[in-house]
């Protein structure tokens, strides 16, 4: 069965944006800012209009190699979809190379992925899995109601 960037709750479908143009060679399942006219590369959690940016489900089958559609970057000038993030939606997210726990508290980080969120850090996200992870992995994750880590 074909992976999905979204992951549940199972009833009822993500809110989507409008279609934009991707700003770079930008990969799915990674945070970005959406504009009126289009998506760029989050660094970190803003007060921007954040988004998840959607995989073109029409690429590939979704198996999980370099060939899947969840792994398959944007070139820059295409147009993509990004999710509009709601508490209590889980999702697959790219990850910064770490090690986490279930229940971690996340935030985004360099090239648009989550890592774990330190002191003063804006928390946007909890882990849903525990391990091992390198650069780029794929974790489950849901969205929580932002706050400031103390």
């Amino acid at each position: 069965m074909p992976y999905s960037t979204y992951v549940g709750p199972n009833g009822r479908q993500p809110v989507t944006t409008d279609a934009r143009v991707v700003s770079g060679a930008l990969l799915p399942c990674t945070f970005v800012t959406e504009s009126a006219t289009q998506f760029a590369q989050a660094t970190a959690p803003g007060t921007t209009f954040m988004r998840l940016l959607a995989p073109r489900d029409f690429y590939g089958i979704g198996q999980t190699d370099a060939v899947d559609p969840l792994k398959t970057a944007y070139a820059s000038g295409d147009t993509g979809i990004g999710y509009v993030l709601e508490v209590g939606q889980r999702y697959l997210v790219a990850v910064a190379a770490a090690t986490y726990t279930f229940g971690q508290e996340l935030t985004v980080a360099a090239a648009g992925r989550a890592a774990a969120a330190a002191s003063t850090n804006r928390v946007v996200a909890f882990s849903r899995e525990a391990g091992a992870k390198s650069a780029g992995d794929l974790m489950e994750i849901e969205i929580a109601l932002p706050y400031v880590k103390a």
